[in-house]
């Protein structure tokens, strides 16, 4: 079964971009959003399995969203992994402080990745 993803981010080009490369990789990318409701609406409506989300959302915190998703009381199978076209030396304890089960860079964003931080932190075996 595919990994069904949803994907934050502020530009709309990434969000089409990402899309078509995740899905051309095997993931099922059931939605995108550019904003903390939107993306709160669709996590509950749409209950993906990963839900990537862009450390700086615009005017809002990704990292802020990123609680949020968390403490809504998402289903545990939902993954939440934050996503930046920083480095996470950059992020560092950004990224240690926020409850997110992981970190990708959007220049290594891949199916392989995403999978490697779900097995990482033990959401979904590989």
């Amino acid at each position: 079964m595919a990994i069904r993803c949803l994907i934050v981010d502020d530009h709309q080009p990434f969000l089409e971009a990402a899309s078509t490369l995740l899905e051309r990789e095997g993931l099922e990318v059931v939605g995108v959003a550019s904003s903390g409701d939107e993306t709160l609406d669709q996590a509950e409506a749409l209950r993906p399995d990963v839900i990537l989300v862009d450390v700086f959302l615009g005017e809002e915190s990704g990292l802020e969203l990123a609680r949020r998703l968390v403490g809504n009381g998402r289903p545990d199978s939902t993954a939440v992994i934050l996503i930046s076209s920083h480095q996470a030396a950059d992020l560092g304890d950004l990224i240690v402080a926020s409850p997110a089960d992981g970190f990708i860079t959007k220049a290594e964003l891949s199916a392989a990745a995403i999978r490697d931080v779900l097995e990482a932190s033990g959401r979904r075996d590989t």
